[in-house]
């Protein structure tokens, strides 16, 4: 780790052509008040606007803004990962680039890190987000602690402070399916929150639309929790128990005269049930087993087209 670089600022880019120069400058303004020695990574996820272009002309402006351009879009998290492998501060901050996650609040994140914590996560007290991607949270935070046993808080997301020996262990784990928020609440550390205003987007709107957000989700939940597989063998169970129980009706009601002739309706409606089951338990199982194959398959996490200001 190079010792020079207290803070390291990493922001992943994807549409943000105006709004990267206000970034750099808040950042700036901010992190100065800390240290001079900082760094900020801009990782542009190959956003098919001008982003790059505006990055490497901040970088020629600053040598300590340095810019990642990967080769293809592969998603914010992704994009967080390439940030942290080139970070050497001894405190990293995950931030957002579209200035929700805003920049004057550094200092505070820094200063409560000092009294001993190795994370600081940022605690949005009034989210500024639109209807979609308040409900989407909500269900998500709601379904994942369901499926995991465990609790989450919807108003902490990436935004947060990091000591480097968080991120190194962040960096050694190989999981494809990437959330940065999840990964690194796995790794334990010492933590806590601080309250920080949550500002609206400086320009345009998200990139992630129902189907980002639904694909996101449940590649969290099913790299996360095996509760569907054990929901699955209950459920099979339990339609074992149920079908052994009418199969005996059906024995006893023809021995005692109940039943007549053979009723074809109850058969189909029988087949159709356990038939459509069947292709549901299937279902999860395949998107385990998809899971598994594109992990042993060993792909790289990203990869990175160009490099501006590293050594």
């Amino acid at each position: 780790m190079n010792n020079n670089i207290q803070i390291s600022i990493v922001s992943p880019v994807y549409r943000a052509e105006k709004m990267v120069h206000m970034l750099v400058e808040r950042i700036v303004k901010s992190v100065t008040t800390i240290t001079e020695d900082f760094e900020i990574i801009l990782v542009n996820d190959a956003s098919p606007d001008a982003s790059w272009s505006v990055i490497e002309y901040e970088c020629a402006q600053d040598k300590r803004v340095k810019g990642i351009n990967l080769s293809r879009n592969f998603g914010q998290h992704y994009a967080i990962t390439a940030g942290l492998h080139y970070a050497k501060g001894e405190w990293v901050v995950v931030m957002d680039c579209d200035l929700q996650d805003r920049p004057e609040e550094i200092p505070a994140l820094y200063q409560k890190a000092l009294e001993g914590y190795d994370i600081v996560y940022a605690r949005r007290v009034d989210r500024q987000d639109k209807g979609l991607k308040k409900l989407s949270s909500v269900l998500f935070h709601k379904t994942f602690d369901w499926l995991s046993g465990s609790k989450t808080d919807k108003t902490i997301a990436n935004f947060g402070i990091y000591k480097q020996c968080v991120i190194a262990e962040y960096n050694r784990m190989p999981e494809l399916a990437r959330s940065f928020g999840t990964l690194i609440r796995y790794l334990g550390f010492t933590k806590t929150t601080i309250d920080v205003q949550h500002a609206e987007r400086a320009e345009g709107k998200s990139s992630y639309n129902l189907y980002k957000l639904l694909k996101l989700s449940f590649d969290v939940i099913i790299s996360n929790s095996n509760k569907p597989l054990r929901m699955a063998v209950g459920l099979g169970f339990a339609m074992s128990a149920l079908s052994f129980l009418l199969a005996l009706y059906n024995v006893i009601a023809r021995l005692v005269g109940f039943i007549s002739f053979p009723g074809y309706t109850t058969t189909v409606f029988s087949i159709w049930f356990v038939g459509g089951l069947m292709l549901f338990v299937m279902g999860i199982l395949g998107l385990y087993i998809g899971k598994i194959f594109d992990q042993v398959k060993g792909r790289q996490l990203f990869i990175v087209k160009d490099k501006v200001n590293f050594d």
